[in-house]
């Protein structure tokens, strides 16, 4: 078990479930539609990846602790990016969020390559 990564999972689905209500709550009649939009898909994909790096925490080994590193990686430049973009309107850092995409492919590649490896 390694307690870090199940530690950092937890907490970022934790703040993936209060950016998501302040998004549906508190930015709903700020925000335009395409934004909200960009809020929503920031945090389905920031809960996918926090429960992905649970998932790792279960795995103790060199290779699943590279995975964990990019997935949180893969959320703060893929998410980061869309939140940013949602609150600022600033766009010219959706070059970011592709980035974090090809992190969060890496990271399950190495997920897999960890799991495949594995004595158990």
């Amino acid at each position: 078990m390694i307690k870090w990564v199940l530690c950092t999972g937890a907490f970022l689905c934790a703040l993936a479930v209060v950016i998501g209500a302040f998004g549906a709550h508190a930015l709903n009649n700020v925000l335009s539609e395409k934004a909200l939009g960009w809020v929503d898909t920031a945090v389905r994909y920031q809960t996918m990846h926090g429960l992905a790096l649970i998932a790792c925490g279960f795995i103790p080994n060199k290779t699943i602790v590279r995975a964990a590193v990019v997935f949180i990686l893969g959320i703060f430049l893929f998410s980061g990016s869309l939140y940013f973009m949602a609150l600022t309107g600033i766009t010219q850092v959706a070059v970011l969020t592709p980035i974090g995409g090809l992190c969060f492919l890496i990271a399950w590649g190495l997920f897999a390559h960890s799991v495949w490896r594995s004595n158990d």
